[in-house]
């Protein structure tokens, strides 16, 4: 039997700006955020600083995102955040519950659960989604539908499971140390050039050059439909110069820098293929991985492996005291894992999407 916890919820405020007076919630919630990732992954690899989030949660007509903020004792210990995409005929929400270790295995979840679907329904949505970390551990494990990867059945697993979600996916999380992989990351560029002819790479750094920008746009919106997605609800976005211009925003607006490396087709001038890695908090912290696509169309070319590696070697002149890429990919997207781990991307640890559809 759980022992009762005392707790409060309310809406997280987003400030204009973090000098502002309001600000002081969302900067403590930011110090709680990377508390939780730290206890979960044992690094700071996924810390980000309340002037790198800001911008994510300004105003946005692409989406809505409801966060509530969890305190105990009168201290902050976690959120409850929904997002909720604004494409047309959307029925998915996304949505996490994060705590501090110091107050889990009390039933604070689940009491904090209900206010998830509370926000969906208030938004119209009755498919919900959300995908958590599930370290190692030894003792049963839940296979992935999809035949790739499984996670343990683990305090999380068992929280979704009890609140009638099913496993659909698990991703891999990975990481490279960068120094260690550039003489083998030259060598794969050289053997991807000699396989990728008719097509040529393109790089910048935020924001997107106006001669790239509707060719990127187009190319980040098939992220949305070509990419393994197994049995989730994922979105068609749509995606235009506007909206390229708003994402670039949150980035340059935040202080950091991205790099995106493209494939162009020299025939039809269309960038087919992209990668993107973003600075972390300071010079010599975790470079993330976000965003890797080859279309549909223009696979089979090694632009994958192209764009990856001729993305990491130029990101080492621009971050050289990064010294690791950390990244995200499904089990069962097994060419772009090929590449990873040719790369020398290491598996650290697995992440499960779950998902509940709401009865009517």
């Amino acid at each position: 039997m759980h022992t009762p916890i005392d707790f409060t919820v309310h809406p997280l405020v987003i400030p204009a700006r973090l000098e502002d007076e309001d600000a002081s919630d969302f900067i403590q919630l930011t110090e709680v955020r990377n508390r939780i990732y730290r206890e979960i992954a044992g690094n700071d690899d996924e810390t980000l600083t309340p002037a790198q989030l800001l911008p994510h949660y300004a105003p946005n007509p692409d989406e809505i995102r409801v966060v509530h903020v969890v305190r105990v004792g009168g201290e902050i210990v976690g959120r409850v955040g929904v997002d909720v995409p604004l494409e047309p005929g959307s029925k998915v929400a996304y949505w996490l519950i994060e705590l501090l270790e110091a107050v889990q295995g009390r039933g604070l979840g689940r009491a904090l659960y209900p206010l998830v679907e509370e926000t969906a329904r208030a938004h119209g949505r009755t498919v919900l989604e959300s995908w958590a970390e599930h370290p190692e551990a030894s003792g049963p494990t839940l296979p992935s539908p999809t035949g790739f990867g499984e996670i343990p059945r683990d305090r999380a697993a068992r929280f979704y499971l009890d609140l009638g979600y099913t496993l659909e996916q698990v991703d891999r999380k990975s990481t490279l140390e960068i120094e260690a992989a550039l003489p083998h990351v030259a060598t794969l560029l050289d053997a991807a050039r000699t396989r990728s002819t008719g097509y040529r790479v393109e790089q910048w750094t935020l924001p997107t050059p106006p001669e790239h920008a509707a060719g990127y746009a187009w190319a980040k919106s098939r992220m949305s439909t070509d990419v393994p997605t197994a049995a989730l609800e994922i979105d068609e976005e749509t995606w235009d110069v506007d909206r390229l211009a708003r994402h670039d925003a949150r980035f340059t607006d935040a202080g950091q820098t991205v790099l995106v490396t493209v494939a162009i087709h020299e025939e039809s001038g269309d960038v087919v293929a992209f990668n993107e890695l973003v600075s972390g908090v300071d010079e010599s912290a975790t470079t993330h991985q976000m965003d890797t696509l080859v279309l549909k169309e223009h696979r089979g070319h090694k632009l994958g492996q192209l764009v990856k590696c001729a993305g990491i070697l130029r990101w080492h002149e621009i971050a050289p005291h990064s010294g690791r890429i950390l990244t995200f990919n499904a089990e069962e997207n097994r060419p772009m894992l090929d590449i990873n781990e040719e790369i020398g991307f290491v598996p650290r640890a697995y992440i499960g999407a779950w998902k509940k559809t709401l009865a009517s």
